[in-house]
């Protein structure tokens, strides 16, 4: 099953780069695949929720939040194109702002 998700890096500390795409989950609901990688859920974590199998590098997925703010942090949030029309008008019901390609 697939659905779009938010994707974080926290592999340089509790602020990383953050996106929002398309993620695979497996049967089991214990890994994802996103962008031909997998990640295993943890069971606990600081800050973390995933740690990418071929790395190590501690992630957080999870579904976007419809009133957008996705990152702990603060900050704008890349949109993968193949997502961004769905995000805009499935998630966050904003069909007048399919054109851009961060969140604010």
């Amino acid at each position: 099953m697939k659905r779009i998700m938010y994707i974080e890096n926290k592999g340089d500390g509790l602020d990383g780069p953050g996106r929002i795409g398309w993620v695979e989950l497996s049967r089991s609901t214990r890994s994802y695949i996103y962008a031909r990688r997998r990640f295993l859920k943890t069971k606990s974590g600081f800050k973390h929720n995933c740690i990418e199998e071929a790395t190590g590098e501690l992630y957080w997925i999870s579904g976007p939040k419809k009133r957008g703010g996705d990152k702990l942090y603060g900050g704008k949030v890349d949109i993968d194109e193949d997502a961004r029309i769905e995000y805009w008008t499935k998630i966050r019901n904003q069909p007048e702002s399919i054109h851009l390609k961060q969140t604010k």
